[in-house]
């Protein structure tokens, strides 16, 4: 994936955070779980593309 794609999604990404954070009124509590969701998912997405996290799907789930 290009540097430029990488650097732009984060900037879409940021800008959509600091819309919900400033115009969305909700609970501070509620809005620093999302935030933390949303920092993990975007540290795990950098990750993937990076190589240094295999694929999710790869991971073994026990069957019952």
């Amino acid at each position: 994936m290009p540097l430029l794609t990488v650097v732009l999604t984060l900037l879409v990404i940021g800008v959509l955070l600091w819309l919900f954070e400033t115009y969305i009124p909700l609970d501070a509590m509620v809005k620093r779980i999302i935030q933390i969701v949303v920092i993990i998912a975007i540290v795990v997405w950098l990750l993937q593309i990076s190589g240094l996290l295999g694929g999710l799907a790869t991971v073994p789930f026990p069957h019952r």
